[in-house]
C-alpha cells in the first residue's frame, strides 16, 4: 500500500489536484456520503436535456419585455450576492450548507412564477410538485433502511465497519439528489408518445430560418441539434423503457404507480402500465443501498484494515485542525456573547472590588518584596550574551499564531539583509505581552487558540500532560538541579485585557500552574515579574489588568526593586500590555499614572525601552529631542502582531509627544499608505468576512420596514412611460413611506429611533458631540433609506406578478391543487390506492404534501395574503395569517437586505477610518486579516548593547502539510524539542513557508548607559 501511495502521490502533486487526490486515493472515506458529485452529474444531465430539447424554444420565444428581464437580473443578482461568501467554501457551523439549501428553496419558489421559463418548456410546477413527493418518499425509505442496517450490525449480522452512523444531513442531501434526478428525467422523458410527437414536429419546423444565417451554417446547426436529439431519445428510451403492466405483477398490482396515458388523455380506458418514474426511483434507491452495503461490509474492510476510530485519528494527524480568525461581527457566536457578559461582570465585580493581583500579593511569604523569588528571576544574569524574543496578542487565528510560533521555534533564522545573510539564533527567552487567546479566556480558547499552535511548532516534553497542575514551580526536567542550569528556551507572560475578562482565573490555571508552553519552559508563578538579564539589563513585566495601570502592591514591589537591586547605570525594559503613549494620545486621556510615576520618579532615565502589544501592528518611535525635560524613555515599541487580526497604523501618524519629549516614527508595519489601502476591504469584503452578521443585519432592516408591508398602490408609478417620471414617483413613494413611519407606525418608528441612537453611541467619543450626532444620523438614515428601497422593490415585483396573473390567482394551495389535477391525469389510480393511504394515515398523507407545497410556494402565499390585506385591511387577517404573511415576506426580504446592510456598514467603516481616523478597532477587526505577522528578537551583546531585530511575514499560509524533515528526524526517548534540528511539525502546503519568507522590517541598537557610568561602577 505504501508503494502504491508513493507511485501515485507525485503525479497528483505535480498537477496540484488536491481534490481529485482526496477522492481517488484510498484515504477518501465513504464516497456515497458526499452527494456533491452526484449533484454535479445531475446538473450536467439537466443542462444536456435543456440544451437539446428547449434551446430552439428559448431563441424563438424569448420575452423582450424589459420589466421581466430586469426582474430576473435583480432576483438572480440579490441571490448571488447573498450566496457569494459560501461559494467554494465549507464554513462551520453549517451555515454554508443552510444558505445553499435556503437559497435553492426560495429561489425556485420565486422563479417558477415568472414567465419565459415555461415558454422554454421547463415546467417548474411539475418538477417542484414531483420533487416534494419523491423527496418525502425517499427520506422515509432511507431512514427505515438505515435503522434496519444498524439493527443488523447490532446483532452481528453485518461487518463491524458498519459502526459509523451516517449523518442525517447526508441522508437529506442524498434524498434531494435522487429526487432532482428523477424530476430531470421525468420532465424530459416522461411521456414517450408526446416526446416522439414533439420530436417529429421539430424535424419539420423552420425555426432555424433566421435571415442572418446562411444556408450552409443553418444545415450544420440543424444536424448538430438533430444528433443531440437522437442521443437524448436514446437515453430516455433506455431509462424510461416500459417495465410491464399491473397484470405482470399481480402480487404488487395494488402498490405500484401507474404510468401516464400514452394518448394524452384521449384513450377510452385507463392505462395499467407501471410508471417509468417508479422504476427510475427504485433504480436510484437500489444503487444507493447496494453501494452503502458493499462499502460498509466488504470494500471498506478490505481497503482499510484499521478501525474507524484509528483511521479518523490518523486522518486528523495529517493536517492541523486550526481554528479560523474570531468572527467579531457574528450574531450567532456564543463566545462573543460570553465575552460581553464576562466583560460586564469583570468591570463591575473585579475592577475596584476584587483584584487577583491583591490576592497574589497577600499570598507572598517574603516580607521584602525585592527578594521574593516568586516575582524576581535572576538565573540568566551571568550569561555572556542573551537572545530573547517578544510577541503579543496571540491566540486568534490558528494559521497566523502557528506561523509566528514556527519562526520562534527554529534553531536559527537565515534572513537576507541586503547583500548579506543575517543568522539569528533562537531566543533563550520568550516574552509574551498579553491577550493570549480571543475572544475570551476559557479552557477551549486557551487550549485550541493558544497552546495548540505553539505545541505544533515546538512539541512539549514526552512526559507532559495537559491536565497536570503544577503546585510547586519550577518543575525542572529530570537531571536539572536548579533553574540557572536549564539551557532550554523559557517563557514569561503578562496578561492582557482579554485575559482579565474572567478575573484572571484561566490565566492563573494555564500559565501560573502549568510548566510548559509547547517546548518553552514556564517557571513563572505570578501575573507580573522582574527578570535580571546579563550586562545590567532588566525586564519589568507589568500587569495592568482592565484599567490600564498597576495596583499599589505591584507598584511597591517594583519600587523596592529599583531602590535595592537596579543599579544606577543599569538599563530597564518595561513591558506592558497596553501602549499608553499611543492610546492616551489618540483618546486624549491620561491613564497608567502609577506606571508613569514608577518610570519618572524611580527609574529616572534608566528605562531604555517600553514595549507593548494590544495594537496589532508594529510601530517604533524614538526620542529625537529632549528640550528641557529629561529623557525618561528612549524608545517606544508596539508589536502586537503575534497572531491576532491586523490593526491600522495610519490613524496614529500624528503621535509626536510623550513625557514632554519629542518622538519620531522610525518604523511602521504595515506602512501608513498600505494601512489606508487595506481599509478599502470594508466596502468589498465586509460580508464575505462577516457572514454571521446576516442575522443582525437582516432583522434590523426588517424591523425598520415592518409596518410598511404591503404597499397597495405601488403599481401606479409604472403607468407613465417616462423613466424620469417613474423614478420621481418611486422616490415620492419612499418619502410617503417615511412619513407613514413617523406619523402612524409603532414598530418601525421604534426601530428607527433605536437605530439612530445606536448609531450615535457607536461613534467613538474621540469626536465632538456635534460630529458624533451628524455621523450617527447619516449612518442611520443610510440604513433606513436602503431598507425602504428594498421594501419598495420587493413590493413592486410582487405587484407586477399579481397584475400579470402570475400570482394570487387561486389561493394558498395553488401548487397542490395543480399537482392533484396533473396527478389524476398522468398517474391514474384505478385501484383506489391513494384513497386507502389517506384513510390509513388519518388524512396525513395528502395534508403533509399539501402544506409542504404551500411552504415551497411562498410567493403565492405572500401574494394572496397581500391582496386580502389591500382589499379588507390587516384587521381582516387572523393572528396566524398575519404571522404567516410577515414570515413569508421576511424569507425574501432577508436575502435582499443582508448584502446591502453589509455594504452600507462596510462603507461607513471605511469612511470613518480613512476620513475621521475613528473606529480603528471595529474597521479592522471586521477584515479578520491573518497576514502581516511579526515578532521582535533582541540580542544582548557581549559589550552590553541591546541589538533589536523586528521580523515580519507578509503573507500567512492557509494550508499546512506534514514537514517531511520533521517526520524523518529520529526522535529519542525523553528528548526535549530544543535539541531537534526540525522542531515544527507542519510546513506550508502552498506558497512560501514563513521560514523562507521572513524579513527584517526594523533594526536598531540601544546602547547601554555611558561608559563613564560603567567605569564608575567598576571603580
Amino acid at each position: 500500500m505504501s508503494a502504491e501511495k508513493q507511485s501515485i502521490g507525485p503525479i497528483f502533486e505535480s498537477f496540484k489536484m488536491d481534490r481529485v487526490r482526496t477522492i481517488l486515493a484510498h484515504q477518501y472515506p465513504y464516497p456515497h456520503e458526499h452527494s456533491r458529485h452526484a449533484m454535479t452529474a445531475v446538473i450536467i444531465g439537466w443542462i444536456f436535456f435543456i440544451s437539446s430539447d428547449n434551446l430552439h424554444t428559448l431563441i424563438q420565444k424569448m420575452d423582450k419585455n424589459i420589466k421581466w428581464w430586469s426582474m430576473y437580473i435583480c432576483l438572480i443578482g440579490f441571490f448571488y450576492f447573498f450566496s457569494s461568501p459560501f461559494i467554494r467554501k465549507t464554513i462551520k457551523p453549517s451555515y454554508s450548507n443552510f444558505s445553499r439549501w435556503y437559497i435553492a428553496w426560495i429561489f425556485m419558489a420565486a422563479l417558477y412564477h415568472l414567465p419565459s421559463f415555461q415558454s422554454m418548456g421547463v415546467d417548474l410546477r411539475m418538477n417542484l410538485s414531483l420533487f416534494i413527493t419523491i423527496y418525502i418518499t425517499s427520506l422515509l425509505f432511507l431512514i427505515v433502511f438505515h435503522i434496519i442496517f444498524l439493527g443488523l450490525w447490532y446483532l452481528g449480522l453485518v461487518s463491524r465497519m458498519a459502526e459509523k452512523r451516517p449523518e442525517i444531513l447526508t441522508i437529506i442531501q442524498n434524498c434531494a439528489v435522487i429526487s432532482i434526478a428523477c424530476c430531470v428525467f421525468y420532465s424530459h422523458c416522461g411521456n414517450r408518445a408526446i416526446t416522439r410527437e414533439k420530436h417529429f414536429d421539430r424535424r419539420n419546423s423552420n425555426w432555424f430560418s433566421f435571415p442572418l444565417w446562411n444556408k450552409q451554417d443553418r444545415n450544420i446547426w440543424i444536424s448538430k441539434f438533430l444528433k443531440m436529439h437522437e442521443w437524448k431519445d436514446q437515453i430516455c428510451s433506455s431509462w424510461f423503457a416500459p417495465v410491464g403492466s399491473a397484470s405482470d405483477y399481480p402480487l404488487f398490482s395494488k402498490w405500484v404507480i401507474y404510468g401516464e396515458l400514452a394518448c394524452n388523455g384521449s384513450c377510452p380506458h385507463l392505462s395499467d402500465e407501471i410508471s417509468p418514474l417508479y422504476s427510475l426511483w427504485a433504480t436510484f434507491i437500489g444503487l444507493y443501498i447496494a453501494n452503502y452495503v458493499i462499502e460498509r461490509s466488504t470494500g471498506w474492510a478490505l481497503t482499510h484494515p484499521m478501525t474507524i476510530s484509528e483511521y479518523e485519528k490518523l486522518k486528523k494527524q495529517m493536517k492541523p485542525d486550526f481554528l479560523d480568525m474570531v468572527p467579531w461581527y457574528s450574531g450567532t457566536s456564543t463566545d462573543l456573547f460570553k465575552t460581553v457578559f464576562d466583560l460586564m461582570v469583570s468591570v463591575t465585580l473585579f475592577v475596584g472590588r476584587f483584584d487577583m493581583r491583591m490576592m497574589q500579593a497577600a499570598m507572598n511569604k517574603v516580607p521584602d518584596e525585592s527578594k521574593n523569588s516568586d516575582l524576581l528571576y535572576d538565573h540568566l544574569q551571568n550569561r555572556d550574551e542573551l537572545w530573547f524574543d517578544f510577541i503579543a496578542d496571540t491566540g486568534d487565528g490558528g494559521n497566523s499564531t502557528y506561523a509566528v510560533a514556527r519562526l520562534l521555534a527554529q534553531r536559527s533564522l537565515q534572513i537576507k539583509n541586503g547583500d548579506s545573510v543575517q543568522k539569528l539564533p533562537r531566543g533563550d527567552l520568550l516574552l509574551i505581552g498579553g491577550d493570549l487567546a480571543y475572544p475570551n479566556p476559557s479552557t477551549f480558547t486557551y487550549e485550541r487558540r493558544f497552546f495548540c499552535p505553539f505545541e505544533y511548532a515546538f512539541q512539549p516534553p514526552p512526559w507532559y500532560k495537559a491536565e497536570h497542575i503544577a503546585v510547586d514551580k519550577p518543575e525542572l526536567p529530570f537531571g536539572v538541579s536548579e533553574l540557572k542550569r536549564y539551557r532550554g528556551p523559557q517563557c514569561f507572560l503578562i496578561p492582557g485585557n482579554h485575559d482579565w475578562f474572567d478575573g484572571l482565573h484561566t490565566f492563573m490555571r494555564y500559565i501560573c500552574h502549568r510548566s510548559w508552553l509547547g517546548g518553552w519552559f514556564m517557571p513563572q508563578k505570578k501575573s507580573y515579574f522582574a527578570l535580571e538579564l546579563p550586562k545590567g539589563w532588566w525586564v519589568f513585566g507589568l500587569d495592568q489588568a482592565l484599567h490600564g495601570d498597576i495596583d499599589v502592591y505591584q507598584f511597591k514591589f517594583f519600587v523596592e526593586l529599583c531602590q535595592h537591586k537596579v543599579r544606577e547605570n543599569d538599563s530597564v525594559i518595561v513591558m506592558t500590555h497596553e501602549p499608553n503613549w499611543l492610546l492616551d494620545w489618540y483618546w486624549g486621556d491620561d491613564t497608567g499614572k502609577n506606571v508613569s510615576y514608577l518610570i519618572r520618579d524611580y527609574l529616572k532615565g534608566r528605562c531604555k525601552l517600553r514595549m507593548a502589544g494590544d495594537l496589532h501592528h508594529y510601530m517604533r518611535h524614538s526620542c529625537v529631542s529632549s528640550s528641557r525635560e529629561p529623557v525618561h524613555v528612549q524608545h517606544l515599541l508596539v508589536n502586537g502582531c503575534g497572531g491576532a487580526f491586523l490593526h491600522p497604523t495610519h490613524v496614529f501618524r500624528g503621535f509626536k509627544k510623550f513625557y514632554g519629549n519629542s518622538y519620531e516614527s522610525k518604523a511602521t508595519y504595515p506602512s501608513f499608505e498600505d494601512s489606508g489601502r487595506i481599509a478599502l476591504g470594508n466596502i468589498l469584503k465586509f460580508r464575505r468576512k462577516n457572514w454571521q452578521f446576516d442575522i443582525i443585519g437582516g432583522i434590523i432592516y426588517f424591523v425598520l420596514v415592518f409596518s410598511m408591508f404591503p404597499q397597495c398602490d405601488l403599481f401606479d408609478i409604472l403607468h407613465d412611460d417616462s423613466w424620469s417620471i417613474r423614478l420621481k414617483g418611486f422616490f415620492s413613494m419612499m418619502w410617503g413611506a417615511f412619513l407613514y413611519i413617523l406619523e402612524r407606525s409603532y414598530v418601525s418608528l421604534a426601530g428607527v429611533l433605536v437605530l439612530i441612537m445606536a448609531s450615535f453611541f457607536f461613534v467613538p467619543t474621540k469626536l465632538s458631540r456635534k460630529k458624533r450626532a451628524i455621523i450617527g444620523v447619516l449612518h442611520g438614515v443610510a440604513h433606513l433609506t436602503s431598507a425602504l428601497i428594498l421594501m419598495l422593490l420587493l413590493e413592486l415585483g410582487i405587484e407586477i406578478c399579481i397584475r400579470n396573473h402570475l400570482l394570487a390567482t387561486s389561493g394558498y394551495h395553488t401548487l397542490y391543487e395543480w399537482y392533484r389535477s396533473m396527478e389524476s391525469q398522468h398517474f391514474p389510480d384505478p385501484t383506489g390506492l391513494r384513497a386507502r393511504i389517506e384513510q390509513w394515515t388519518f388524512g396525513l398523507y395528502p395534508a403533509c404534501i399539501k402544506y409542504l407545497m404551500s411552504a415551497f410556494d411562498i410567493p403565492e402565499v405572500m401574494a394572496v395574503t397581500r391582496s386580502q390585506i389591500c382589499k379588507r385591511g390587516i384587521e381582516s387577517l387572523p393572528r396566524g395569517g398575519a404571522i404567516i404573511y410577515y414570515a413569508s415576506v421576511f424569507t425574501y426580504f432577508w436575502v435582499f437586505s443582508t448584502p446591502i446592510v453589509s455594504l452600507v456598514f462596510g462603507s461607513y467603516l471605511y469612511i470613518c477610518i480613512n476620513w475621521f481616523h475613528v473606529h480603528f478597532d471595529e474597521a479592522f477587526s471586521s477584515l479578520r486579516i491573518a497576514n502581516y505577522k511579526a515578532f521582535t528578537r533582541f540580542h544582548i551583546t557581549k559589550n552590553g548593547d541591546l541589538e533589536v531585530f523586528s521580523l515580519a511575514v507578509d503573507k500567512v499560509p492557509k494550508e499546512w502539510k506534514l514537514d517531511p524533515d520533521w517526520d524523518a528526524e529520529p526522535k529519542q526517548p525523553l528528548q526535549l524539542s530544543h535539541f531537534r534540528r526540525f522542531p515544527s511539525k507542519w510546513k506550508a502546503a502552498s506558497g512560501p513557508d514563513p521560514v523562507n519568507s521572513v524579513r527584517i522590517i526594523d533594526h536598531f541598537v540601544v546602547e547601554r548607559n555611558p561608559r563613564v557610568a560603567d567605569s564608575q561602577r567598576k571603580g
